[in-house]
């Protein structure tokens, strides 16, 4: 049976972090010059702090679950079905060519992730 030791895995984050190098479970958060923006921020936010983005995508993705549950009464089952929308909105930020391009998403009009693309172009 393998040992975990945890303060030796805690270590090892810290160090790449403080490297650069992304760690799991990372907030998502944008530097715009001096400002940053952090998950949970409102699109108006994000637009005020970093201006107008270079690109915007949209996407809406429709999940639908569904549930049987027994009817008491007649001693079938009823089946339900529901159907869950969630909007997304991507916003790509060119800093320039010394700087990886930033893509932000909103679900809901809220900022739950950014991710790096390739350098930027002028």
């Amino acid at each position: 049976m393998e040992r975990r030791h945890p303060m030796r895995a805690l270590g090892l984050a810290v160090v790449l972090s403080m490297a650069g190098v992304p760690v799991a479970a990372e907030a998502a958060s944008l530097r715009c010059g001096q400002a940053l923006v952090a998950d949970g921020a409102l699109k108006t936010e994000v637009l005020a702090k970093c201006g107008e983005p270079a690109a915007k995508n949209f996407r809406t993705v429709t999940d639908s679950a569904g549930s049987v549950t027994p009817d008491r009464n007649t001693g079938g089952v009823t089946t339900e079905r529901r159907s869950v929308t969630r909007e997304y909105e991507e916003w790509t930020y060119n800093f320039g060519p010394r700087r990886f391009m930033q893509v932000v998403t909103f679900e809901n009009g809220r900022l739950i992730d950014v991710q790096s693309a390739g350098y930027g172009s002028e």
